[in-house]
């Protein structure tokens, strides 16, 4: 075997002992959205973030990087004006600097594609708190705008809500944030960027214990 085939099988193993082995073949990708109200086929998608994870040597999940996009209403959305102040969010300020929806979400997903392939992963999956409603967003952007590339599995995803009930008794994402001793600002909530972010955290800590208490064995 020459040193070419022996590089091919070490990449190959250092895959299947690493992210890909660990989900079964997906690549777990933290999302959230701002939303102009609770219907996904008539409110406007108004912020999408997406944390990529990675996996290190040890098999402990961590934060890679992220992307983020602040997104212009798509034609005839609702903007409820209660979901505006729950936000923060001025869809009126010239330094939001806001994208066409289509436009946005291709720019989100692209990067997560190519995590995809390097990964040796099959498809992503959304990691989100409360996450089929962060889903049903992004599927109902991605229909809007047919959009053929849709890196994330249909219906498949990680709830962290549950997932923090389960590990600490809180489903909000601050409690159980503070429950699991990771600092969360009220003041930065609402924000797609930075509850992504803590949603990562929460995700990757809650994963990276279960594998200290035996639950998986990791990297051998």
């Amino acid at each position: 075997m020459d040193n070419a085939e022996n590089s091919l099988d070490i990449h190959n193993e250092e895959l299947d002992n690493g992210i890909g082995r660990r989900f079964r073949g997906f690549l777990p990708v933290v999302v959230d959205v701002e939303t102009g109200g609770f219907n996904s086929r008539t409110d406007a998608l108004l912020e999408i973030a997406a944390v990529i994870l990675e996996m290190d040597a040890q098999g402990n999940l961590q934060i890679k990087e992220s992307y983020s996009k602040n997104i212009d209403p798509f034609p005839g959305a609702v903007v409820e004006k209660s979901a505006l102040e729950f936000t923060g969010i001025d869809i009126y300020d010239p330094d939001r600097m806001p994208e066409e929806e289509g436009e946005a979400l291709r720019d989100i997903f692209r990067p997560i594609r190519q995590e995809i392939s390097a990964t040796n992963c099959t498809r992503a999956v959304m990691v989100a708190h409360n996450a089929h409603f962060d889903l049903g967003f992004v599927n109902a952007g991605v229909n809007r705008n047919q959009i053929k590339r849709n890196p994330f599995h249909p219906f498949s995803c990680f709830d962290t809500s549950t997932l923090a009930g389960l590990a600490y008794g809180q489903t909000v994402l601050a409690k159980a944030c503070q429950a699991a001793e990771m600092e969360f600002d009220n003041r930065d909530a609402h924000s797609a960027l930075y509850d992504a972010v803590k949603t990562a955290e929460l995700f990757c800590g809650i994963v990276n214990r279960w594998k200290q208490l035996g639950g998986w064995p990791g990297v051998q």
